[in-house]
């Protein structure tokens, strides 16, 4: 059976950390944290699980602090974790199968990352990410803020899911590192634009996310992936600014990119229908998204509720502007399987109910 070590940079994560490690403490067979400046208990509590915390000051790059963490690692593979992430206990029942039969010939597990999930127990973001490294071929972490690890070789790819749940946002944080990349003069491959993009469009610069994005669509280089979600991204700030014409044609740009349209594009251009009224339209590209199915060996983002509860959502909301009440019920109640307790789908199911009794009786 293979060895593990199990890699973690964190700063000021008492709130977290020991989430994290009582969900994968007895997964591993050792565990290496590296501190980057913590002011709060984080060492402390560090230190109840293992005595290989080490310290490194902090440059202003993850990459140099992840590749840090790596150095300290002594088993046959490497994990890695941010605090803020955790295994469900499925997942830790499927790790703890994948390490007792994994092959020494891989080089590396890849695994999804939950980015973000509901109130509900629902993901809302989901991608896969390599996770388990071979610590003999010696990966390196690449990247100033959003980084990734340059792998190669035997890639297994698995059904386990790293959740992340976390309690804040560091708002600006990435964004700042960004500036000062420019400061610096630093050159922006079309990844590093794609995530400048990102945090543009979070902190709702919004004309200069477009800026952003336009230059992972213009570049040769790059990415498809990428490109397809800079579209989307990149329609949604047209959006929030009114500019409905440069929305869609964002919108339909990305399928020229992925060949074939995705549900969170078909649930865009279905809102972007229904907000002009033009419900006929918006049903067929809301329908066309629930019809869709995910790539589970795919690597780029999937934001599962464009494909789900959102297009259901959407189509009670046009089936019931077109007077097609018991379709519109239909579809809320889709949508009711997904968010059981939201307020919109009860308020709706209550409102629809009483117009199908109505209806009845007049039968």
């Amino acid at each position: 059976m293979i060895t593990i070590s199990l890699c973690m940079i964190v700063k000021n994560e008492e709130e977290v950390l020991a989430r994290c490690l009582d969900s994968i403490k007895d997964l591993v067979d050792e565990i290496n944290i590296v501190d980057t400046g913590s002011t709060d208990k984080t060492v402390e509590i560090a230190k109840k699980y293992t005595d290989r915390v080490f310290f490194f000051e902090w440059t202003g790059r993850f990459k140099d602090a992840r590749n840090e963490s790596f150095k300290y690692a002594t088993k046959d593979y490497i994990l890695y974790l941010d605090a803020d992430d955790v295994l469900m206990e499925e997942d830790r029942k499927k790790f703890k199968l994948l390490k007792e039969t994994l092959e020494p010939e891989v080089d590396s597990v890849s695994m999804y990352y939950n980015a973000g999930v509901d109130e509900y127990g629902n993901v809302t973001l989901r991608y896969r990410r390599n996770r388990l490294l071979k610590r003999s071929r010696h990966f390196q972490w690449q990247g100033d803020v959003h980084n990734y690890i340059a792998v190669s070789g035997n890639i297994v790819n698995s059904d386990i899911a790293i959740t992340h749940l976390k309690n804040k946002h560091a708002v600006g944080r990435n964004l700042s590192i960004y500036k000062e990349k420019i400061a610096n003069g630093d050159p922006f491959t079309p990844r590093d634009y794609f995530y400048y993009g990102n945090e543009l469009r979070e902190n709702q610069f919004y004309k200069e996310a477009i800026e952003s994005y336009s230059k992972v669509i213009e570049m040769d280089k790059g990415w498809v992936e990428d490109k397809v979600y800079a579209c989307m991204f990149r329609a949604d700030c047209h959006r929030f600014l009114g500019n409905a014409k440069e929305e869609l044609s964002s919108l339909l740009l990305s399928i020229a990119f992925s060949k074939t349209p995705r549900p969170e594009v078909c649930s865009r251009i279905g809102y972007h229908f229904q907000q002009q009224r033009d419900y006929q339209s918006a049903i067929f590209w809301y329908e066309l998204a629930t019809s869709l199915h995910d790539d589970p060996n795919k690597w780029s983002f999937t934001y599962p509720a464009y494909s789900t509860w959102y297009p259901h959502l959407q189509l009670c909301v046009c089936y019931y502007h077109l007077n097609e009440i018991e379709k519109s019920y239909e579809h809320n109640e889709k949508a009711r399987e997904y968010r059981p307790k939201d307020e919109r789908i009860l308020f709706n199911k209550k409102m629809l109910e009483s117009k199908l009794r109505t209806v009845s009786q007049e039968r």
